[in-house]
Order: C-alpha cells, then structure tokens, then sequence
C-alpha cells in the first residue's frame, strides 16, 4: 500500500511542527516524510492518491504566499507550479492554523481558497472540523458550522491542540486508508 502524502506551506515553522507531529502519530509506514511545498515539485506531489496539506493562516485570508506577503514560497506559488492539474480519485484532508486573537475576522480564513483550489482540481475533499469551542468572529474557511478542515489556534488554545489533532486524524485516517486501498 502506498502512503499518505503529507505536505505543508510554511512562513514561522509552526504549520511543519503540526505537520512533524502527524507524521510521527501516524508513523512511517503509513504517511509519508512531511515535505514543504517551497521544496518539492508538481510531480512529487501528484504521485499520491491521499493527501493531508497544511497551511498557516496569514494576514486577510489570502493563500500564503508571495502576494500576501510571505518572504519564502508557499501554497500559492505551488498552486501555479500545478496549474491545471487533475486531482480526480484523490482524497484530501487539510489542517490549518490560525489566531483567533489577532484575526478575530479572518480566522483561519486561507483554508476556504485552498479548499476551493484543490476541490476544483477535482479531489475529494475530507475532514471538516466543528467550530465549537472557538471564538472568533468570522472565518471564510466555515460551511455549516465547520471549518473545511481542523484548525489549531497554537497561542490562544495551544493546550486542546493535541486533542483535537489526535481526535481529526482518528475520524480522517480511515477515509485516507480507505482511498489507499481503492487505488492499490
């Protein structure tokens, strides 16, 4: 069986940190090394069929990247490398992370472009997360009273952290395993 790609977008280290502790929950025989996708190509990317993708939450909502105003690449110029792929039959699970403080209007906002992104490439997009126990005002990355992925507020709620990413990756890992085996 292959693995579970597992790839980040970075500005601080904190989105690789999350992404460090995924793959050392999960354990190597199931997800593969976590990559940044500042370092890899399209074609490393595309050789999986299940994916969890990382992304920090940065300024307004944007897609990090040059154009809102990280200093290194990021998701949205990966995004252009991909141009019009096709991601029909894969499966993906996002996690983001975000402050609740200091963007209480835009709260983990840059999920819901990535989302659409990858959505819109045509995979299957998995692991919505509740909203409950957050307070902010608004998020663009919210669908029912959901984020489309999990969120992790490191400052303000660093401590329910490792719950909620023990309780996500246990309802998301079977759906990824489950498209692994579909596609061996």
């Amino acid at each position: 069986m292959e693995k579970i790609g597992l790839f980040y977008g970075t500005e601080t280290g904190s989105t690789r940190v999350i992404a460090r502790k995924i793959y050392h929950q999960l354990g190597d025989a199931l997800v593969a090394k976590p990559l940044n996708v500042n370092r890899i190509t399209p074609a490393e990317f595309l050789r999986y069929d299940a994916y969890i993708l990382g992304a920090p939450s940065y300024g307004e909502g944007a897609i990090p990247g040059h154009s809102a105003g990280c200093l290194e690449r990021n998701w949205q110029e990966f995004l252009a490398q991909l141009g019009n792929a096709n991601l029909y039959g894969k499966r993906i699970a996002m996690f983001g992370l975000g402050s609740q403080e200091r963007y209480p209007d835009n709260f983990a906002s840059s999920l819901m472009p990535l989302h659409q992104s990858f959505a819109g490439f045509g995979a299957e997009m998995v692991g919505e997360w509740p909203t409950a126990g957050y307070h902010f005002n608004h998020s663009a990355a919210v669908v029912d009273d959901h984020f489309v992925g999990l969120v992790l507020d490191q400052r303000a709620q660093g401590a329910q952290s490792g719950e909620r990413l023990t309780t996500w990756l246990d309802q998301v890992t079977p759906r990824l395993i489950k498209r692994l085996q579909q596609a061996a």
